[in-house]
This record gives structure tokens, sequence and C-alpha cells, in this order.
């Protein structure tokens, strides 16, 4: 991999990440089209790198949200601050326990699965189709729509299926306000991405392999300054209900993805 393929890796990543296109099967699109032949550890290492990058820039556009949940955690009062940090615990269940008791599994599935990232994206567009159809309301995120979600955040570790899309279109299909659901959707992510990068740290995965440290550095810095553009509109965007021009894209791409596998 070239300092350029990182680079364009690290903007793929910080801009799909937020938009609701699948940031992982957009990487591993991105890795095919470079002819990218690493070993799915080593790819899996990368797209973690990746992944962390754009949990700092959510902690930097969220940071005042993020205090408060913590000053929630801390206070241990029932309050509306601690309410909504054990609505965002409880979201992390899910994709937690699927990602400790299959993980083993998840890492085959970024080996360059190309029809399986067309497949799922097509998933991803007619979730997004029937958000943007769904009804407006207000109401905010309650303890069993937060587990639910949570369950949709767990599905989207696969490939294609965009996490912030399927996040915030099961939560919209709930009934929650939009705006809210894209605000819980973000924060939802930032502790289960930080708990997989100390798991990583302190079990030696990510010194593990050969990958040169200096293109994770700059993918990171690129997936980093994208994500903090990229989260900002992505918020911009849910509230004006204009999810149909992604699922039209995603449709599109999970299409060409297919047939580029079987021909």
């Amino acid at each position: 991999m070239s300092w350029f393929e990182a680079l364009i890796l690290g903007i793929v990543q910080g801009l799909t990440e937020f938009l609701p296109v699948s940031s992982s099967g957009h990487l591993e699109l991105t890795k095919a089209m470079f002819g990218d032949n690493s070993l799915p550890e080593e790819s899996l290492m990368m797209t973690v790198v990746l992944h962390a990058a754009t949990a700092l820039s959510t902690i930097v556009i969220f940071r005042k949200d993020i205090a408060e949940i913590l000053r929630g955690l801390l206070q241990v009062k029932n309050n509306e601050q601690f309410q909504f940090s054990l609505k965002i615990v409880l979201s992390m269940i899910p994709a937690a326990a699927v990602g400790v008791l299959l993980e083993d599994q998840i890492e085959q599935f970024f080996g360059g699965q190309i029809l399986l990232v067309g497949c799922m994206l097509i998933v991803t567009a007619g979730l997004l189709f029937l958000a943007d159809r769904a009804k407006s309301t207000l109401n905010p995120v309650s303890y069993q729509k937060a587990f639910i979600i949570g369950i949709a955040q767990a599905i989207a570790i696969l490939p294609g299926i965009s996490r912030s899309g399927a996040t915030i279109s099961t939560s919209v299909l709930l009934g929650v306000d939009r705006q809210k659901a894209a605000r819980f959707s973000f924060l939802m992510v930032v502790p289960l991405i930080l708990g997989k990068m100390a798991k990583d740290i302190l079990s030696g995965d990510l010194g593990s392999t050969q990958t040169n440290t200096g293109l994770l550095i700059i993918g990171f810095i690129a997936a980093f300054i994208a994500g903090l553009l990229a989260c900002q509109w992505m918020i911009a965007l849910v509230k004006k209900s204009q999810l149909k021009y992604f699922s039209f894209y995603c449709m599109i791409v999970g299409i060409i993805a297919i047939i580029y596998t079987l021909i």
C-alpha cells in the first residue's frame, strides 16, 4: 500500500462513517480497486485504526454531550443525563456481545468479500428508503428503543450495512425524533470503538502484523479531518429528511459490486 492509497482510504472512511453508505463496505470496495491482497487480519487492523480516527472526530464534535454523559454516570442520580447515559450503555450491549463472541468469524468478512458488500449495500438502501418515508416525530429514545437500535448496530458490523444508516433508520422507524436519532447514533458508537482499540492494544493485535505505521498515521489523519466535515453535514441532512438520495446511491453501488463479482 502506498501513502496515496492510505490517504484515499482515510478520506473514504472519514466521509462514509457518518454518511449512511457503509464505511466498512466502501473500504473493502476501495481496497479491491487498489488490488489490495492483505490478509483479513491486516485489513481489519487498518479498518480499526481508521474507525478510531472517526471516533476522535465524534468526540470533538460532541464533546459537550459526552461530558454530560460522563457527569450523568458519575453523579448516579435519576436525572435526564443519567438516564441518557444508561441508554447509551444499553445500546452497546448487542454489538459488544457480537464482537466478543464472534470476533474470529467477523474478521473473515473483511477480506475482499465484494459480493457480500454489494448485497448488504442493497439492504442498507432499503432501510434508508423506508426511513426517509417515515413520519417525523418529536419522541425521545426510550430504553426499549435504545436496545433495539443497539441490535441494528450489531448487525451493521457486516461490511455493506451502514452503521449510521442502520441505527438512524431504525430510530426513525421506531418513531424517534430525527435530530435525536442522529445524535444518539453518533454517540453510541464511541465507547465501542474505544473499547475495541483498548482490547487490541492490550492483546497486542495491532502490533502483530507488518503494516507500515506511517501509512496508518496518514490514514488516521485523513479520516479524522474528513470525519469532522461529514459528521456535521450528516446531522443537517437527517434534519431535512434527505436519506432517500443515499438510498439510491447505495442501491447503485451495491448492484455494481454484485455485477463486478459475477463477471
